[in-house]
């Protein structure tokens, strides 16, 4: 229960949150026009129509589905590690208040002060490469480890990899859904939800509990993962990508955007690509992130991993995936020598086969 409101006005703005045709802006318009949710809820509908609401919701306010779906999330309220944070309570995160389409309400199931600790989100494809979820779980250790809060949306692929490799970290990450937060989408992702709140972290939404999976409620979800975050890195993304929309939504927002780059003959990279023409940060390092962020986290220095020693294959693969073949061609080396030594750098964990290919692997 918020601290900031009285009980009978935290049910008021639940049960105006559960109107399906309300919005943040008209929300907002509502608390503006009537000082509080418990007056607008008592106003005749010709006040709510004069404001140009929708003529539904001023006869929905009293449906009986409406009230039980705020006494719902009243009782969901009561277990300790759940929370409601308010747009206008003194713990509503100060980098999302700026939105102006910011939602009125979060639903959050962890450590709610997170929210208000330096973020940086992180998404991508979800049919991402093994390099590309490498290279997530690389980015998210090392960052997390450095006093970043990883925020990302529990989906399948990059943002999966994100929270995994903060929390190998044992740093603390967010997940914002696109659903309900009693009703986690993709199931796949239930027990990294579960290991997020155990290790520390939250999980966030916007919608009322028990929201399905709608298509319109993803690119909704994405504003708050740029909203919350003092930055977004695209770590890979074709150019239909939605995480190109969170990056989009992160530069109008004024937060920066950072794009990692990859080969050019693998569609993946394609939406880095793009977002690099249009302006972002091209990023291979974490250094290159923290160079644009000094300030925003008083943590211990990131400390660099360990320099590995060069290898032609693996630059071979780093400028394009390859077949055997390709490699013992272009390196000049003989196909037993090239397989020896594919053999030894995909135990020590820099090459993987991929698909038929070679590809090479973030540290």
């Amino acid at each position: 229960m918020p601290y900031d409101i009285s009980p009978a006005e935290c049910e008021a703005r639940l049960r105006l949150h559960a109107l399906p045709e309300l919005g943040p802006r008209r929300f907002r318009k509502l608390l503006a026009a009537f000082d509080s949710a418990s007056a607008a809820l008592s106003a005749p509908a010709a006040a709510w129509r004069s404001l140009g609401l929708p003529a539904e919701s001023a006869e929905q306010r009293r449906d009986p589905r409406i009230r039980e779906l705020a006494a719902t999330a009243l009782h969901w309220l009561d277990a300790p590690e759940h929370h409601l944070v308010m747009w206008d309570g003194a713990t509503y995160p100060a980098l999302l208040a700026e939105l102006t389409d910011a939602p009125p309400l979060l639903f959050v199931a962890g450590d709610a002060t997170l929210l208000e600790r330096p973020q940086l989100a992180m998404v991508g494809s979800r049919r991402a490469s093994k390099p590309g979820l490498d290279t997530a779980r690389a980015f998210a250790r090392s960052l997390a480890g450095g006093g970043f809060v990883i925020t990302s949306g529990l989906a399948l692929g990059i943002d999966g990899a994100a929270h995994e490799g903060a929390l190998q970290a044992s740093g603390k990450t967010v997940a914002v859904l696109g659903t309900g937060l009693e009703h986690i989408y993709p199931r796949r992702h239930l027990d990294l939800a579960q290991r997020i709140v155990e290790g520390g972290g939250a999980l966030v939404s916007e919608l009322p509990l028990h929201a399905t999976p709608q298509a319109a409620n993803f690119p909704r979800r994405n504003r708050i993962i740029s909203g919350l975050s003092v930055g977004t890195l695209v770590v890979e993304a074709s150019p239909s990508s939605g995480s190109l929309i969170t990056a989009r939504l992160a530069a109008e927002q004024g937060r920066e955007v950072y794009a990692i780059p990859g080969s050019i003959h693998h569609s993946g990279a394609r939406g880095c690509h793009e977002l690099i023409r249009q302006g972002a940060t091209l990023v291979e390092t974490v250094e290159h992130i923290l160079e644009g962020l000094q300030g925003w986290t008083g943590s211990v220095p990131i400390q660099p991993a360990p320099a590995l020693a060069p290898h032609p294959l693996v630059d071979l693969l780093c400028a394009a995936p390859q077949s055997s073949e390709q490699l013992a061609a272009n390196s000049g080396q003989d196909l037993p020598s090239v397989l020896a030594a594919l053999t030894e750098l995909e135990l020590d964990g820099r090459v993987a086969c991929e698909a038929g290919g070679w590809v090479h692997r973030a540290p």
